[in-house]
Order: structure tokens, then C-alpha cells, then sequence
């Protein structure tokens, strides 16, 4: 066990023994035994929250049972065994939190009533648990209060399982970073390869920044976890392990509490193992805040699971970015491997085989090249990097609010810590460089060289820029020539182009790829994503659920049975 994660082990009482998981499966399929219509439950590891939420609502297991069991696969699979290290911390008071609602079952009222929930390590819990964002130098940092988001799980009557590892300060700290890496944990390995290792880090990522919570869900180590995505923080580990996720429109979720880099485009968002378990979740998570203004424009349905329907793909019109007669306007689907370009083609055709209208189109190139001065030149001093002393693009509007929103959280929220700025967890980060500093600190230099109040006109000309290239000559004219519903995209690919003008992606397990540049590996992930515009979050989930029971793609990793 690494000194980040002293502390982390589930008390001696909190359900180690094997025998105790043993049990969990025979009680999800307890109900109807004996009786011709019974039906086998599915092991805890790969349990939908769905089907959790069923059995704690008939009485067949209880909050307690489940938060022992998730705790023991944590000690098994994230501590021992792999080491898959995707939680940095379990909650102290998970279990007496879980005997609390022993008695208390699913309702319209409480829908997530004893569902143990990880939750991403930068999003402020108000209780034992620290929020560091991966960072040491917020290492013993509390927060004043939860945030909104965990305020509404608890509220729903989530028990808050832990704490997610994560990309340090979710990937905003120095070019070249590892997805999953962070000064206080280490290396979030990805569970469809976990041993795979090179220059001490994993070959196949795990995808980030939200990579301790998409591992977790994938290894069965929670019912459901909550990362948060800037630009393909919640897609790319979706992606990487298999996982459904939903990345709102900005303003569906609160923002308020979560440790920021752009309050442009920062915002919350379910992992989950199929896309109705993001909908429920969704149905928890998107109200409006009186303390985030994002969230007034809200629009959302009563119940984002009403209109899941496995015929939901009839009639659609889904754009296909990818032209064969405009090979050099192709950034999504040109540069997959053969393999991925396959997968994606597969998928294609289901959509088609579903009733979707299928039109291959290139977008504008202005919509992914972005507009002129959107990003600039910072100096790569990441030390292990092979570009080290050159100028590495980075995002004129995540530097320039970068500064402004985190010392606004440093100083309405941290509790318990010295760091108060930006510029305090730099100069920390400089006197701890051994430990601190393993990819450098490059990003928030730059930003640090700013302002911090957003008054530069390069700022304010980089987000109207963003917003011309990606929404108006982007997303909106591709939509708009082709009378498209949704466009596809793989994996994670689209992400920028979605979410510079905050509009909502919905990911969903497509099947499986190998390899790793030259490296062979064994077979992982690789994710379908529909985008659209804003508020359009129930479109897109009617889509990927028709796709998902039409395919059935998603598998857990192979080498991680129930114990």
C-alpha cells in the first residue's frame, strides 16, 4: 500500500471476508426462487444500478450488504490484486450511513435510497473525506459544505461510497500528463489491462480525467460513479472502459462546489454500466441552483428513463462526419486503426438496421480547427516529455479562467489548508518538486501569468472565437445544412467540438479494439458517442439505448470475477 493510500482501507468490520460478497448475488436472486418465472440475478461486479435499485426495493438485499461488498472488491481489486488504484479514499462513515437506510427503500422520493455512489475527488463532500483534486498540495484540504451535486445524491438517499482518483486537477496542470495520474495517487490503471506497464506507466489508459470513477464502475467497485468533464474528461474513460456516460449541457447540473478549470464548459455527469442508469441518475443530478446561474436556463423532461425505447433510432437523421470524398476534412473516424475503423463501421450499419437515416457529411473544418487566437504557445517543461523545451498548444479560455475560477473555490471553499491560490499551490508544487512535480507544473504557469479577472481582450476574443468556430460555423451549420438529430462520433473524438459551446454528448459501449500504437494488448473499449444540441440530452439517450439493446456490447473486464 502506497502512503497516499494509508487510511483508505474499509474497517475489519466492514465486510472483508470473502464469504460475505459470496452472499450478495444469492440475495439479488432471491426473490421468485423456486418459481417458474425466476430469473438468475447478475453477479454484483456487473449488477445495473437498475437491478440494485429493484432488489433494495423488494427487500432482497440490503444498503448495508452492498456497501460491505463494494468495500471488500475495493480491498481485493483496487488495493490488492491489480491494483487498479481508481479510489483514492473510501468514506469513513459509508457504513453507518448504509445501516441508516437499511429501512429505507427506492421511492420516487429517495430513487437512489442505499445505492453506495463514488464520486469524482474533486467535487467538495462537507464531511471526513478531504477533496484534493489529486494534488498534494491540497492533500489535507477539506471543503465547507457539499457541493450541490452531492447534495442531491444524498438527498436521493445515495450512501457516498468514496472518493474517485483522477488526472490532477483534472488535467490542467502540465502538458503531457498521463490520463490518471496524480501527485497523491500515482497511476489509475485501466481494468481491461491493468498489468500492461511502460516508463511506469499503464499502455492502455484508462482515459481521463475522470478516470478513477469510470474504473471503478467498470470493475464493479460501486452501483454508479459521478466524474465531471471540461472537454472529454467524463467521454474519454467512458470510452476506455466500456461505460455509458452522459455529458450534459452545460447548466443542467450545478457546478457549484466542484473544483473548477473553465466555468465555460465545466460540468458533472453519471458513469454508469447502461444508458437507463444514466437516466436515472440524470434524474437526480439536473435541477436548478440559486448559486450557479448556468443552471436557470434549465430544460429538462419530468423523467429522462420515459423515453428510453428500443425503436427510438426509427426515423432519425445522424450525421456520419466522415466523407470519403473529403479525406483531409476527417479528424473523427480518419485516423483510427483498422480495427476501430471496422468497429465503427459495424455500428453504422446497426443505426441503419435500426431506422436512422445515415448522412456521411464532413464538418466545417473551422468547427474543429477552431477560430483564430482560441489557443496559444506554452513551454513545455514536463520533464519526461520528448517535446520537453518546445511550445505545446494549450486553450487561450481554460488558462485564462483557470486562475480566476480556482482561487474563487481556494477561497470559498477549502477548509483545513494553507493553499489559498492559485499561486500558493505552485509555490508548493515548487518546494516539493520531488514528489510533486513528476510531469511539471507548465499549464499553470501560463495561467497563473494572467490576470485572473477575465478583463484581457485575448480572453474575451478566444471564447467568442470558440463559440463562432465550434457552435455557429460548427455543430449548428452541420446540423442545420443536413437536418441532422444527432451526430456520431468514436469514442471520444468529438468531445471539444461538443463541448466548447456546451452542448451534450451521450456515450455508450460500441465493442472492443487492441493495441497501442506498435504495443500489442488485450482487447478494450471502445465507445459510440451521440451528440447534439443543448437540452437535447433525452434525444440522445433514446438513441443510445436503442443501440446499446440492439448490440448488448458492453462486457465486464475478464479478469475480475465476483468474489
Amino acid at each position: 500500500m502506497t502512503e497516499s493510500t494509508k487510511g483508505a482501507r474499509p474497517p475489519e468490520d466492514g465486510g472483508l471476508k470473502r464469504r460475505e460478497l459470496a452472499m450478495i448475488p444469492v440475495a439479488l436472486g432471491a426473490v421468485g426462487a423456486g418459481t417458474a418465472s425466476a430469473q438468475p440475478a447478475p453477479a454484483l461486479d456487473d449488477a445495473p444500478l437498475s437491478d440494485l435499485q429493484e432488489a433494495l426495493a423488494q427487500g432482497r438485499v440490503t444498503s448495508s450488504d452492498l456497501t460491505r461488498a463494494y468495500l471488500a472488491r475495493i480491498e481485493a481489486y483496487d488495493r490488492q490484486g491489480p491494483g487498479l488504484n481508481s479510489v483514492r479514499v473510501t468514506n469513513p462513515d459509508a457504513l453507518s450511513i448504509a445501516a441508516g437506510l437499511d429501512g429505507v427503500k427506492p421511492s420516487a422520493s429517495q430513487p437512489l435510497a442505499g445505492l453506495p455512489i463514488l464520486v469524482k475527488d474533486n467535487i467538495a463532500t462537507g464531511d471526513r473525506q478531504p477533496t484534493t483534486a489529486g494534488s498534494l498540495a491540497l492533500g489535507g484540504a477539506h471543503a465547507k459544505d457539499d457541493a450541490s451535486v452531492i447534495k442531491r445524491l444524498r438527498e436521493a438517499g445515495a450512501v457516498i461510497l468514496g472518493k474517485a482518483n483522477l488526472t490532477e486537477f483534472a488535467n490542467i496542470l502540465a502538458i503531457g500528463m498521463p490520463s490518471g495520474y496524480s501527485s497523491i495517487a500515482g497511476y489509475v490503471r485501466n481494468p481491461y489491462s491493468p498489468n500492461l506497464m511502460a516508463n511506469g506507466a499503464p499502455v492502455v489508459l484508462p482515459g481521463g480525467s475522470s478516470a478513477g470513477s469510470a474504473v471503478a464502475v467498470a470493475a464493479g467497485l460501486c452501483a454508479a460513479a459521478i466524474g465531471t468533464e471540461t472537454s472529454g474528461s467524463l467521454l474519454s474513460p467512458a470510452t476506455q472502459n466500456g461505460l455509458v456516460t452522459v455529458k450534459p449541457t452545460v447548466g443542467l447540473i450545478s457546478r457549484s462546489g466542484i473544483i473548477p478549470i473553465s466555468h465555460s464548459q465545466d460540468t458533472a455527469g453519471p458513469l454508469t454500466r447502461t444508458v437507463r442508469d444514466s437516466a436515472i441518475l440524470l434524474n437526480v443530478l439536473a435541477a436548478r441552483d440559486p448559486d450557479d446561474p448556468a443552471t436557470h436556463l434549465l430544460q429538462r423532461p419530468d423523467d429522462y428513463t420515459a423515453g428510453l425505447d428500443k425503436d427510438g433510432l426509427k426515423g432519425a437523421r445522424i450525421g456520419v462526419p466522415s466523407d470519403p470524398d473529403d479525406p483531409l476534412n476527417d479528424p473523427f473516424y480518419g485516423p483510427l486503426s483498422v480495427r476501430a475503423k471496422a468497429l465503427m463501421a459495424q455500428a453504422i450499419r446497426v443505426l441503419e438496421d435500426l431506422g436512422a437515416t445515415v448522412v456521411r457529411a464532413a464538418i466545417p473544418a473551422i468547427g474543429w480547427i477552431g477560430g483564430p487566437g482560441t489557443t496559444m504557445p506554452v513551454l513545455n517543461r514536463n520533464p519526461l516529455s520528448p517535446a520537453k523545451g518546445t511550445p505545446g498548444p494549450a486553450s487561450v479560455v481554460f488558462l485564462y479562467e483557470l486562475k480566476r475560477d480556482l482561487n474563487l473555490y481556494l477561497r470559498d471553499w477549502a477548509t483545513t489548508t494553507q493553499m489559498k491560490t492559485m499561486a500558493d499551490v505552485i509555490a508548493f508544487n515548487t518546494e516539493n518538486a520531488d514528489k510533486a512535480l513528476r510531469y511539471g507544473q507548465d499549464l499553470f504557469l501560463a495561467a497563473e501569468a494572467t490576470r485572473g479577472d477575465l478583463s484581457e481582450l485575448e480572453y474575451k476574443s478566444a471564447r467568442a472565437m470558440d463559440l463562432m468556430a465550434a457552435k455557429e460555423r460548427g455543430m449548428d451549420a452541420y446540423m442545420d445544412q443536413h437536418r441532422l438529430d444527432a451526430v456520431v462520433f468514436p469514442g471520444a473524438s468529438g468531445s471539444s467540438i461538443a463541448a466548447k459551446p456546451g452542448y451534450p454528448s451521450v456515450q455508450v459501449p460500441a465493442g472492443f479494439i487492441s493495441g497501442v500504437g506498435k504495443t500489442e494488448t488485450p482487447d478494450y473499449p471502445l465507445g459510440l458517442t451521440f451528440a447534439g444540441r443543448a437540452w437535447s440530452e433525452a434525444t440522445l439517450l433514446r438513441f443510445a439505448y436503442a443501440y446499446e439493446q440492439a448490440t448488448k456490447a458492453r462486457r465486464p473486464p475478464p479478469d475480475l470475477p465476483a468474489l
